[in-house]
């Protein structure tokens, strides 16, 4: 009996939907492809057959193949990354919620890739394509972005930046930003009034957007306290916790002065934070240290961290509904999400 249910489920076709639900097989199509208008109880009555005659397995190859439930595409560096990890949780619920199918592309930080892929979902006839942190600060890579985002609005997609800078005016993309550089600029306000003097800055690629903004702001709350910034105290690097160790151990071994820790994101200060303890020094007895982010393990830390709150998910359910409810004559949209300063055990007053 099972059987033979199995086998006569797998020759069900859009029209044998149709026929259960009482609707015209162009009602189904436009129930499943979520393109157009439909009521709820016309929705709800597909939806029942759909799941009677096991047909929502083939509604999802044909969406893999370009047609059927429509696509998002969420393009990411580093899908490990906690931040990454939350923004991607964002996209994945309110794609689901939205009746979307979300698709995820990892680039390791390859700008080639990550256009060609984003090409790639334009021919697939992807609904939009998100595109997660920062970005190359070149020309070249701008250009070639902005051009994407023309294409993809000429084929009814939509180009989605979050959590990365707008690009040229009249440019057809969405923008979700968060308070990057104001985040910045409120923590190092915090440590200069905790009576600190030599922040060091830690980790981040001098062409990445996300690490220029948060230098603007530590640039800035220098400033106004009339100090300018010492540039030995500036330790290029990546977001990562590796790469956080390795500067943390550079700056110990040639003595540089300093007595609290700005580094770029929490993966980069927990690297500092191991440095720190190996060296025999105490956080914050020695040197303060604070983060950039608030991703859950921040809490756990010894001590716990003193960081920026990015609404991370929010950010990722924005990029989907700002998407897909986007004005009909797709110009530009620009939203920005307000950060602020989590204060924890890793800091203190200095006292020296």
């Amino acid at each position: 009996m099972t059987r033979k249910t199995a086998d006569v489920q797998g020759r069900h076709t859009i029209r044998d939907v149709a026929a259960r639900a009482g609707v015209s097989a162009s009602t189904v199509s436009r129930v499943l492809g979520g393109e157009y208008p439909v009521s709820a109880a016309t929705r709800s009555r597909v939806m029942r057959a759909v799941d009677a005659l096991d047909y929502v397995a083939d509604a999802r190859a044909k969406a893999v193949a370009g047609a059927g439930t429509p696509t998002l595409a969420f393009v990411l560096d580093d899908i490990t990354g906690p931040s990454f990890a939350q923004m991607a949780q964002g996209v994945e619920r309110e794609a689901r919620k939205m009746g979307h199918l979300c698709l995820v592309c990892s680039t390791d930080g390859d700008a080639d890739e990550q256009l060609a892929f984003t090409e790639m979902m334009r021919a697939q006839r992807a609904a939009a394509v998100i595109l997660v942190g920062g970005a190359h600060s070149t020309p070249s890579y701008e250009e070639r972005t902005a051009r994407t985002a023309h294409a993809l609005h000429s084929s009814g997609s939509r180009l989605v930046l979050c959590g990365r800078p707008p690009l040229a005016e009249k440019v057809p993309a969405t923008v979700i930003e968060y308070d990057n550089e104001g985040g910045a600029h409120a923590l190092c306000a915090y440590l200069l009034g905790q009576g600190h003097r030599r922040i060091l800055l830690l980790g981040g690629a001098p062409d990445n957007t996300t690490l220029q903004g948060r230098e603007r702001g530590y640039t800035s709350a220098h400033r106004a306290v009339g100090i300018e910034p010492d540039p030995a105290l500036r330790l290029p690097g990546d977001f990562t916790r590796d790469s956080g160790h390795r500067l943390m151990r550079q700056a110990i071994e040639r003595g540089l002065e300093f007595s609290a820790v700005f580094a770029t994101t929490d993966m980069v200060a927990a690297g500092a934070l191991t440095a720190l303890h190996e060296a025999g020094l105490s956080v914050p007895g020695d040197v303060s240290l604070a983060g950039y982010d608030d991703i859950a393990f921040t809490r756990d830390l010894h001590p716990p961290l003193t960081t920026v709150h990015v609404p991370y998910e929010e950010l990722g359910r924005l990029a989907v509904r700002t998407a897909l409810n986007r004005d009909a004559d797709g110009g530009a949209e620009h939203l920005l999400l307000g950060t602020h300063v989590v204060v924890r055990e890793s800091t203190a007053r200095f006292t020296g």
